[in-house]
């Protein structure tokens, strides 16, 4: 079978010749939005009698889908890629491709357009509906295949550089290599742009509109990441006489140009036509922003949410002009009011059970990269694989994005402080719902105040009053973390009261009100000592070893305990009902009791759910710093392993620690992993600085980890925008003289020129200085 393999392209060999088709027609009805790449299915054959035909697949992207014969191109194309392992007496290998099936999605009209290829023989096209019907194409449907040629295009380049979408055998080219394909692009957007919400949006979008969607997302992209935004004003000059809606994209596009008085005018304008526009209302709280008048941007983002009070977006934006403002209870507030969906990710393939998979070396750039085996390297701590920040998605990432920027600006204590301010905490509910029930109870005990209203201090005992007793406890709804030792402490805050953890799916901790029995609860309790005696007493006879390499979980050593101590625990707060109740005063049904706190509310229980998850990320960073200095005043190496150096990077990222994440993402490169993502980081935080040298370095890497996993294209890239990014400030070529003192390979080098060459081509700013 080695010599029925193509030479440098991937591919997944069936066990069942023809199962990858039959896969990708039952998940035809399971696509949303764009669907997956396009699937390409060759069969070979020797020829030969008794010899089994073998079938093999491979997803691509940026493939000309514009007809056809453009498909079958392509598939012709595969027949000169089969690898010829034969020796000078023999005519070649005996493998041959004999037919193909190329499957490309359109995103508009819901349908799988399919192209057989037979050679030598013909071409038929077909399409195949969401139930698996076969229907006949005919070949002079233009407009079919114009949406088949756009879906694809819009496929290439989002997909592009989308880390979180990875597939086997992925191949990626260059969707648009030449200007008269650019325009080619253009006009098949300004044709289907009506059409542009049937093919979904990004995930923070609720409801996808022709101005939020994944056609805008892309032509934003596209021409964004290069700095050529004259052709998107254009493009959206001419639909905005249509829908004056769209002047929010045509104002960021002059924005991107640099004309911002033209910009101005076009939203003055435009808001007074549609002036229920939330993305309009965005634009000019952007540009605002950007001024430093956000007082002025405030009013905005608070008409914007009452333009679109279910889009997430809108919230988000007024939380970030409140913590511009420094404004952090509206701020907790507002995020606490956020609309949360339910977070759906690309369309993908079905994984199949391969035969085999091919992956050959592809050129020699590749060269450069570490092996792909499995090392110590590969190893981390149990505590940092467990973090549940990585795994959040959607409006949840975005959400949390805000708390981390909220906690870095003020802290993790003052954000507690302010967090039992404006929300009911836990302890409070529960002293308010006791003081009611002695009150539903012993009616004819109460004692009446002159108006004839009950006393609340005499309802109660004596120690479990709310306010007026002078040994009230004032900071009870901010009761910190203790140390494991004081478990009593801890558990009154917790199981004693009757409260319960869950683990959701996505590694959040979900809180629920037990309805147990005091005998079950008292015996959670118990157990749950023991086991934390059990971790204690496991803690002191650890291995010595672990505190000298610093691998081991910082809790095993008594420094790493002592920095999970100053960090406060976050006790829970009243969770809401999960409806977006929010009001604390408000009353319930006929017999509950009303609730009395009327200057609070109800924190949504996904919102609390994130402050322990960002308490996880703080205690781990916080031991993780005090290791780092302890470590320096023993004058000791401090050392982790290569996934472990990349985890604390990402947990740095997050909690806009940039220099030290830099710092990890650096130690991460002293070991031979091979890992795509520290150098991509390093890539971005580099080429915001604008150090040439160690930016085109880091894209040498870059690029070659991207060769190797088959991406084949240059724009729209991380290293184009990068780039192109550089070449706007010091000019192309200055990079392309910083590229020839590196003294590169010739395959290296050509590979690096690409991106230059592209720029030089469509007039990438700085390609002419």
């Amino acid at each position: 079978m080695a010599d029925a393999a193509f030479k440098d392209v991937p591919e997944i060999f069936e066990v069942d010749v023809g199962e990858a088709l039959s896969a990708r027609t039952e998940a035809l009805s399971t696509w949303r939005e764009l669907g997956p790449p396009d699937l390409c299915h060759v069969m070979k054959s020797t020829g030969r009698n008794g010899q089994r035909d073998l079938g093999s697949y491979h997803y691509v992207s940026g493939v000309d889908a514009s007809s056809s014969a453009s498909l079958a191109a392509y598939i012709n194309s595969l027949t000169y890629a089969i690898e010829d392992d034969s020796g000078w007496f023999s005519k070649g290998s005996a493998w041959k491709v004999r037919n193909g099936c190329y499957c490309c999605f359109n995103a508009f009209s819901r349908v799988d357009v399919r192209v057989d290829v037979k050679i030598p023989g013909g071409v038929n096209a077909y399409i195949v509906d969401l139930r698996g019907e076969r229907h006949d194409l005919n070949q002079d449907t233009q407009d079919m295949w114009q949406e088949v040629y756009l879906s694809a295009i819009l496929r290439a380049i989002l997909y592009s550089d989308d880390s979180a979408y990875w597939l086997d055998a992925y191949r990626k080219l260059d969707p648009i290599t030449t200007p008269e394909g650019e325009l080619r692009f253009l006009q098949a957007a300004e044709t289907l742009f009506s059409k542009g919400w049937q093919v979904g949006s990004e995930p923070e979008i609720q409801v996808a509109t022709i101005v939020s969607n994944h056609l805008t997302s892309a032509i934003m992209k596209y021409f964004g990441d290069s700095g050529r935004y004259q052709h998107s004003a254009n493009l959206f000059e001419k639909l905005s006489a249509k829908e004056p809606e769209l002047s929010s994209l045509l104002a960021r596009s002059y924005i991107g140009m640099n004309e911002e008085v033209k910009a101005v005018q076009i939203m003055a304008a435009a808001i007074k036509q549609t002036p229920q526009s939330y993305t309009l209302l965005h634009a000019q709280c952007e540009f605002l922003r950007s001024k430093g008048n956000y007082e002025w941007a405030l009013k905005l983002a608070k008409q914007a949410v009452n333009c679109a009070p279910s889009e997430f977006v809108t919230w988000e934006k007024l939380t970030e002009l409140y913590i511009d403002l420094g404004q952090f209870d509206s701020a907790l507030l507002t995020l606490n009011s956020c609309p949360m969906f339910t977070y759906n990710g690309r369309d993908a393939h079905r994984n199949l059970t391969a035969a085999r998979v091919h992956l050959p070396p592809k050129g020699q750039i590749v060269e450069i990269l570490p092996e792909r085996i499995k090392t110590e390297d590969d190893e981390a701590d149990p505590a940092l694989l467990r973090l549940p920040a990585p795994g959040l998605r959607g409006t949840w990432s975005r959400a949390y994005a805000l708390l981390t920027r909220l906690v870095s600006q003020i802290g993790w204590d003052e954000l507690l402080k302010t967090r039992s301010s404006v929300f009911v905490m836990e302890e409070e509910y529960r002293m308010q719902k006791a003081q009611a029930d002695v009150r539903t109870y012993t009616p004819a005990a109460t004692p009446t105040t002159a108006n004839g209203l009950p006393k609340r201090e005499a309802s109660l005992p004596d120690s479990a009053t709310l306010v007026s007793k002078a040994q009230a406890d004032d900071d009870a709804s901010t009761r910190g973390m203790v140390s494991p030792g004081h478990s009593q402490n801890a558990s009154a805050v917790g199981e004693s009261e009757g409260l319960a953890a869950e683990a959701s799916p996505n590694g959040i901790p979900l809180i629920r009100i037990s309805t147990e029995s005091d005998r079950e609860r008292a015996q959670a309790q118990a157990e749950a000592e023991a086991e934390v005696e059990a971790e204690v007493e496991q803690a002191e006879g650890a291995d010595s070893e672990k505190a000298v390499n610093g691998n081991g979980e910082a809790i095993e050593n008594g420094m790493g305990q002592a920095a999970a101590d100053v960090l406060e625990r976050p006790v829970q707060a009243a969770a809401g009902s999960g409806d977006g109740a929010q009001d604390g005063d408000s009353s319930g049904g006929p017999g509950q009791e009303p609730f009395s706190f009327s200057n609070k509310r109800l924190c949504e229980r996904w919102l609390d759910n994130l402050f322990m998850v960002l308490y996880e990320d703080l205690r781990i960073w916080t031991i993780f710093r005090a290791e780092v200095a302890h470590f320096k005043t023993q004058h000791v190496a401090y050392r982790k392993t290569a996934l472990e150096w990349e985890i604390l990077g990402d947990l740095g990222a997050r909690l806009f620690h940039k220099e030290e994440a830099k710092e990890a993402y650096t130690r991460c490169l002293d070991s031979p992993r091979y890992s795509y993502k520290p150098w991509s980081k390093l890539l971005d935080m580099y080429a915001e600085e604008g150090d040439i040298q160690r930016t085109l370095q880091v894209a040498i890497r870059v690029a070659a980890y991207q060769w190797g996993e088959y991406t084949e294209m240059t724009y729209p890239t991380q290293i184009a925008r990068c780039v192109f990014r550089l070449g706007q400030i010091h000019g192309h070529a200055k990079i392309s003289y910083t590229l020839l003192s590196m003294g590169l390979p010739e395959g290296i080098a050509k590979i690096m020129e690409g991106y230059l060459n592209y720029g030089k081509v469509f007039k990438v700013e700085g390609y002419d200085f």
